[in-house]
Formats: structure tokens, sequence, C-alpha cells
């Protein structure tokens, strides 16, 4: 992403940032929404994002301001890359680094051939059982929120479409595979559903999301530089097109 000299907050801007590990999405939209409404002199703004990244996650975040908050819903839709890293032999109720190892398995018979004569299983339409710690809603309420208090919850399978899977590496029990998917696909489980089909247990152990739609990694801003543009580009003022600073008044937008 370009760093612009003027920026349409009201009118509407998409931010597409790096997320940072250990950061949540809506960390990184609080913290824009912050410098925006003390830029513009606001108590409140509309800031969004387009498709969250969990904390242990990092890559391609779109953020979308004011009027263009209305783009967000077309912009999840969109086409996801991801790159993730998946250890074999081990599982755990989270199916990533969320939560400890809760079982083994053996990986002795697990090699490249056996890898790439599965991978391609998962390949196209496909059937998906989310993560029980995730935002899926069951009577209302997060599963996570049930998951963290243990109780016993079953999560229906979900359709989704996968249109590339490639291997990257295997060593040490570790494969990192590329994917290109639908909105709605849980890499986490993913990886879940691999080991399974390696006849081993499996969790994801790092992910990073290298693309949404058009937008990609080598697009994105830091989170820095998007604050920094926030902070001093000029502001165009939509009551008479020109560029000003933000003084605005105290009106919520």
């Amino acid at each position: 992403m370009e760093i612009k000299s003027s920026l349409d907050l009201v009118g509407g801007e998409i931010f597409a940032v790096d997320k940072p590990l250990g950061w949540t999405s809506f960390d990184a939209v609080k913290r824009l929404r912050g410098a925006i409404q003390r830029r513009l002199n606001v108590k409140k703004f509309k800031v969004g994002h387009a498709g969250t990244l969990d904390p242990l996650a990092t890559g391609v975040l779109i953020i979308c301001t004011g009027r263009a908050t209305r783009a967000i819903e077309s912009l999840q839709a969109g086409e996801k890359e991801y790159i993730a890293e998946i250890r074999l032999g081990a599982t755990t109720p989270s199916f990533d680094l969320e939560t400890e190892i809760d079982a083994t398995f053996p990986t002795e018979h697990i090699n490249r051939e056996l890898i790439e004569s599965e991978l391609p299983k998962f390949q196209g339409h496909i059937m998906q059982v989310p993560p029980v710690f995730s935002a899926v809603k069951i009577d209302g309420r997060r599963a996570y929120k049930f998951a963290r208090k243990g109780k016993e919850i079953e999560l229906a399978p979900k359709p989704l479409y996968i249109s590339e899977i490639e291997l990257l590496d295997f060593h040490d029990d570790i494969l990192t595979v590329r994917v290109v998917c639908s909105k709605g696909t849980y890499i986490r489980a993913l990886a879940r559903d691999i080991g399974l089909a390696l006849r081993s247990g499996a969790h994801l152990t790092a992910l990073r999301r290298t693309r949404v739609g058009d937008f990609d990694t080598d697009r994105c801003l830091s989170l820095d530089d998007a604050l920094e543009m926030i902070n001093n580009c000029q502001i165009i003022d939509n009551n008479n097109d020109s560029p000003r600073d933000g003084d605005t008044d105290e009106n919520s937008i």
C-alpha cells in the first residue's frame, strides 16, 4: 500500500496492514480507530476489519474507515492465501499453540510421498468442522466460551472451497503448506484434518495470511506506518473537498 499524502477518512479509506504476532484483529482496529478519533477530534468513528486473524497469526488484515466500511462484506468474501506450519504427531484442543498438547501419535510412517498423496484430497469443495475454540455461534454464544469452560460441544460441518494446497517443506515432523481458500476456512481445522488423513495427529504452529483478494503482503503497511500516515497526512474535508488538518468539531461520525 502506498504512503499517501492525504486521506479521506470519513469518505472512506482501506488500509492493508501486516498484523503482528500476538495482536487480535480488534487490537489493530482499536489502535487505528483511536488515532483517527484523536486526529479528527471526534468521540466516535466507524472502523472495521474484513476477516479476522487469530492472535497467533500474522499477515494481511484489511481495515476500513468511514463509508468504506460498507465494502467490508465484499472484501472479506475474497479469496485468501495462507502459509501454514503444521507439527505432526501431536494434537491440542485448539488445534494450535493456544492450548497445551493433549495427545501424541506415531509419525514414523509419514514421508513426503504420503503427504503429497493426501494433500490433493483437500482441494476443491469440502466439508469442514470448525474448531470448538472459534467464534462460531451456538445458541447465540461463541463456541470458544463453551470450550474454555471445558464443556462438550458439537459443531456442524460447513462447506468451503480450497482452490490450491501445496506442500512447501517437510522435515522433522513439521510440514509447511500454502493454501488458497474461500471465506470461512479454518486453517487450524485443516491442520487437524491433515493429521487424521496421515493416520496421526497434528496442530498448527505458525500461520501467515499472505493475501486477501487483491491485497497481498507486498501491498501492506506495518501498523506503525499506518498510524504515522494517519497522524501526519492532510485530512480531506468532505464539506469542501479540500485537504485540512484534523481540527474538526465534536460531532460523532
